[in-house]
């Protein structure tokens, strides 16, 4: 795709659009979860269960059908932007570039989902030490969508390693990767339906023989290959976009409502069987909803998307501390009945978490060093 639209700053239209609407639907994700979740955060936890057809509907299609690209949009938008690297760029100089810039903010939101519900009492100050001490291992217990910083961090690592490949490599070459990395996205059925252990793996060894192929690796390479060697035009990458975001999102949400229940308990990697990120329905989509976004063809975009792109990352990071709260208040302690029908609920939720989150990030930015608080 030779012919990315640039605005007079440099900027990308098309990927201020998905970051917006990616970070929107992150959201929506976490704001659809308090209709299924069935421990006492009202999240989905290890175990879900929906209280009626309403919510079984509703939740698929919001947190399946329409918002299950998110994470992969987020990862495919870093990939486009950043690999190759440009010319004379070091591994150091890179590490240090892109550290720099989400290593503060991820450890100062660490801390706060660590420490703040303690001073809210959510939870007690022994909680919160041993919060602590587990950080340098993993994320926050109360900031569970940090997760995401981590595949990011090591997509990051590997991108020095892969981008001098890129950099060579034909377009057959790259396709025979992408074609590797989508046979991979087949491993958590083959887990969950045929073995838990295939191709190599065992107790003693974790490492199958795709490992090196799959994962979110496969989204930096196909990002590669879009921008570089694509060469659809627009009428073609608006119509396959179209084709290839309806089948994988239908999809993504109709696994969801066949294996739920309303009314009986399930175990949530069960009810989200096709949900993860790297399963061919979500990789389906995600290209469709990739190609459908670079159909935009403005010479700039609108001041208030690039103002929110910019601050998409802080928007991530603490938008939690809004949703959560706000979707209590419309749940109203009965995910059957909430305070307005599910159908509107879910989106009600996600926008006055955006609202909030685009408020507080822009605040936050007027203050001297704010980039080392929200990047």
């Amino acid at each position: 795709m030779k012919q990315v639209m640039v605005a007079d700053n440099s900027r990308i239209v098309f990927v201020d659009y998905v970051r917006v609407i990616a970070c929107f639907l992150v959201m929506l994700v976490h704001a659809s979860e308090n209709f299924y979740g069935a421990d006492s955060s009202g999240l989905a936890g290890n175990v879900s269960m929906l209280q009626n057809e309403a919510n079984r509907f509703w939740v698929a299609f919001y947190d399946g059908t329409m918002a299950r690209t998110c994470v992969p949009l987020f990862m495919v938008v870093s990939a486009f932007l950043l690999v190759p690297m440009k010319p004379g760029t070091t591994m150091h100089s890179f590490y240090k570039r892109r550290f720099v810039r989400i290593l503060p903010p991820f450890i100062i939101f660490q801390l706060l989902y660590t420490f703040l519900p303690a001073c809210l009492g959510s939870w007690t100050w022994d909680d919160a030490w041993n919060g602590l001490l587990m950080l340098p291992f993993n994320f926050a217990a109360m900031g569970g969508h940090l997760w995401f910083m981590y595949p990011l961090i090591s997509l990051y690592l590997i991108i020095p390693v892969v981008s001098p490949w890129l950099e060579k490599a034909k377009a057959k070459e790259e396709l025979t990767f992408i074609a590797l990395f989508v046979v991979s996205t087949f491993m958590p059925w083959l887990h969950r339906f045929v073995c838990p252990e295939i191709w190599g793996e065992c107790f003693w060894n974790g490492f199958g023989m795709l490992w090196y192929c799959s994962g979110y690796l496969g989204y930096l390479v196909l990002a590669h290959y879009i921008r570089h060697h694509l060469t659809w035009n627009r009428s073609k990458r608006l119509c396959i976009g179209t084709v290839c975001f309806l089948i994988g999102a239908i999809f993504t949400g109709w696994s969801f409502w066949i294996m739920g229940t309303p009314g009986q308990l399930i175990e949530t990697p069960m009810l989200e069987w096709s949900w993860e990120f790297c399963t061919p329905n979500v990789l389906l989509a995600t290209f469709g909803a990739f190609l459908l976004f670079t159909c935009i063809e403005q010479k700039q975009a609108p001041s208030w998307i690039t103002g929110i792109s910019k601050l998409s990352f802080g928007m991530y990071l603490m938008h939690m501390f809004f949703l959560a709260p706000i979707a209590s208040i419309f749940v109203n302690g009965d995910q059957a009945n909430p305070l307005i029908p599910v159908y509107l609920a879910i989106p009600c939720i996600a926008i006055l978490s955006f609202i909030c989150c685009v408020i507080t990030t822009k605040i936050i930015s007027l203050i001297p060093g704010s980039k080392w608080i929200i990047g």
